[in-house]
């Protein structure tokens, strides 16, 4: 005779919660990406880097951090600035408050390509999540998304709460 617990297995609802769960994992991505490539040439994880450096005090944000926040590997990431840097919009400087990291700064033309690809970005965004719910339905997923991502990430928190 085994101790091995019974499996809790999903149920109706549960199933098809996880199967929508996993078709917004899958889909929406390459939605985003998509746009960002048509129109920028970039993919949505450099976007995605160029936005958290953007919105960073002074523009600049530790790299270890940023990989942190991106989900990215460090080789991942350095591959990912340097080409941001070729094209000249991020540049590699040591931390005036810690010389042992690496922070990624974005430059003024950084900062252009942002302003340039934002609108385009938060449109996709619109059209493929909010344009397709409810306001009830939008803070509902939200909270919901917000409640798994903690669960999942290695930090245990989400950036941008309202009135956080």
């Amino acid at each position: 005779m085994s101790n091995t617990p019974e499996p809790r297995w999903l149920d109706e609802e549960e199933d098809f919660t996880w199967r929508a769960v996993w078709s917004l994992m899958t889909w929406l991505p390459v939605k985003l990406e998509a746009q960002l490539r048509e129109d920028h040439g970039l993919s949505l994880y450099e976007y995605y880097a160029l936005s958290q450096i953007s919105e960073a005090p002074n523009r600049a944000i530790r790299l270890s951090e940023l990989a942190g926040i991106t989900n990215m590997t460090l080789s991942h990431l350095s591959r990912v600035i340097s080409r941001m840097m070729k094209a000249g919009w991020v540049e590699r400087v040591v931390d005036p408050n810690d010389g042992r990291y690496t922070l990624g700064q974005l430059t003024d033309a950084g900062w252009d390509k942002v302003v340039e690809m934002a609108p385009g970005h938060v449109e996709a965004v619109r059209h493929a999540i909010f344009d397709q719910l409810t306001d009830e339905q939008i803070h509902a997923l939200g909270e919901a998304s917000a409640r798994v991502a903690e669960a999942v990430s290695p930090h245990g928190k989400v950036t941008g709460r309202p009135g956080s």
